[in-house]
């Protein structure tokens, strides 16, 4: 039944880089909770109920701070360049002072938590829920998960490469922890009291604070690491993966394939690049509605752009949160069936993460997918990630595996 979609691969891809051309070329930019990102939810809403034939669609608005995500930067940094005043005259408020700006760096960025949020301007997100209806009783679901919105640009990476971006981040970060092992050595010789530093009190430590100094402007540069000014066009990440549910959805409507008992859906979950806002809202609204015995699985799909890095991570979330080893290995083997390249990876930490973290961290089975290279690209969060730098080979893969997967679901689940 889904042979022909298979084969038809290479008409799909091209499918979904015309859709997310005109995307791209004719909407707003998708920054997290901007107009521009409830347009492109709305107009792909449109395509899944009148080009795809789902009987439910609905656009959810949700609220959130975007800029709470990139903006620990702020906080984090501030604290850190206020430790060096503070060394020398009360070293251990610079102590405390680093390592809040440390939690706040850990608890927003390591685990994607709310902590800052309040301290930034609100905004309404926006997500898609698409469900097409099978003939019969529902046995199982499986839904398809992109999301719609597009990152700010990250100004480094955009003008002087990953090796210059990363580089910069691990002076600054290291540069801190470097600074922080000092303050408590000098917590440590002069105690708690406020006493300002001289040669005579602080010993050898007066000098190292001076040294230390050189990392300052390392830290500073991170007031400058992404400008929420700039959005990117977002092709890759992550159009690329809206449209693998959706092109999915449509071939099977062109072919007039209705399933007996399978539900087919898509999810396009906004503000994913603040922070996997969209897929926690989403999760949190429809935890009773799909958590209610029947099998539901998504795939979640993020930058299917090199088909060489087809991966099916296992861990997510900087690596803390472990996904669902079925779903994995269901694509993996759906892979190994029709000789497509796939590995299995992790995202890994300081990689971030995408939006089935937020999934499976609410308790759905879950996985996610990602078509790049875990070493930073060049078109990765900078003005590269364009209608016209995308792959068709990456996406066509990226659909048969994806297809086949249903394929097998569908006859697992089959009267």
């Amino acid at each position: 039944m889904f042979s022909k979609l298979i084969n038809e691969k290479q008409k799909s891809a091209q499918y979904m880089i015309d859709e997310i051309t005109h995307i791209c070329k004719d909407m707003p930019k998708r920054a997290p909770g901007s107009e521009g990102e409830k347009i492109a939810c709305e107009y792909m809403a449109d395509v899944l109920k009148n080009d795809c034939g789902c009987e439910k669609v609905s656009v959810e608005s949700f609220k959130e701070n975007p800029n709470a995500f990139f903006g620990w930067i702020y906080i984090t940094a501030t604290c850190a360049l206020i430790s060096y005043i503070l060394y020398f005259f009360v070293p251990l408020a610079a102590v405390l002072v680093t390592l809040f700006g440390f939690a706040v760096m850990f608890a927003q960025f390591g685990f994607y938590k709310k902590v800052v949020d309040f301290l930034f301007p609100a905004a309404t997100g926006h997500n898609v829920t698409a469900v097409k209806k099978c003939k019969g009783e529902v046995k199982a679901r499986i839904f398809y998960n992109g999301h719609p919105d597009a990152v700010w640009n990250l100004p480094f990476h955009n003008k002087w490469g990953g090796a210059a971006y990363e580089g910069h981040i691990i002076i600054a970060v290291g540069g801190a922890l470097i600074s922080l092992v000092f303050h408590i050595l000098a917590t440590i010789k002069v105690g708690a009291t406020a006493q300002v530093a001289t040669p005579e009190l602080y010993g050898w430590l007066y000098y190292a604070g001076f040294a230390i100094l050189v990392f300052a402007p390392f830290i500073f540069g991170l007031y400058f690491m992404w400008d929420e000014r700039t959005i990117v066009d977002g092709a890759n990440d992550n159009l690329s993966g809206c449209y693998m549910g959706i092109a999915i959805l449509k071939a099977m409507k062109d072919e007039g394939i209705e399933l007996e008992n399978v539900e087919v859906g898509v999810i396009l979950s906004g503000s994913e690049e603040a922070g996997l806002r969209g897929a926690k809202a989403w999760a949190e609204a429809h935890k009773e509605e799909y958590q209610d015995g029947i099998p539901t699985w998504i795939i979640g799909y993020d930058t299917i752009r090199e088909p060489e890095y087809l991966y099916v991570n296992y861990r997510d979330l900087n690596g803390t949160v472990k996904m669902d080893k079925e779903v994995g290995d269901a694509f993996l083997n759906a892979a190994k069936e029709l000789d497509i390249q796939c590995q299995a990876s992790i995202v890994p930490p300081f990689g971030g993460a995408t939006d089935p973290a937020a999934f499976k961290q609410a308790g759905f089975t879950t996985c996610g997918v990602t078509g790049m290279n875990h070493t930073i690209q060049t078109y990765y969060h900078t003005m590269r990630d364009t209608y016209d730098n995308m792959s068709e080979q990456a996406l066509a893969d990226c659909y048969a595996i994806s297809v086949k997967v249903l394929d097998n679901f569908n006859k697992k689940f089959s009267d």
